[in-house]
């Protein structure tokens, strides 16, 4: 999953970042609107840690969710929806003349 992805889907992920980061509030998180910039800062200003290392954990929960198993399915189930709705567009194309 890249971060478009996650960016895109914040709403859903807002609530597993409060999980790996408490100190982060509802506003916060409102703030941030799925921007890994504004994750990072926010990690930074709110625990007091360098940039390198809020970068670091963001990576991680990035990583995180790409191996969750909800998050695969949900992917997976997106991916054969696309196809299905590709493959009913051209069937209705093909039987026009």
């Amino acid at each position: 999953m890249n971060w478009d992805q996650i960016e895109g889907k914040w709403k859903q992920f807002a609530g597993k970042a409060k999980e790996k980061w408490g100190k982060l509030t509802d506003d916060d998180l409102d703030v941030i609107r799925g921007k890994r910039d504004q994750l990072v800062g926010k990690i930074q200003e709110r625990y007091g840690i360098a940039k390198e290392v809020a970068e670091h954990q963001v990576e991680e929960f990035t990583h995180s969710l790409r191996t969750e198993p909800a998050t695969r399915e949900a992917d997976e189930t997106e991916q054969e929806e696309n196809v299905s709705a590709n493959r009913r567009g051209k069937a209705r194309g093909a039987g026009k003349s």
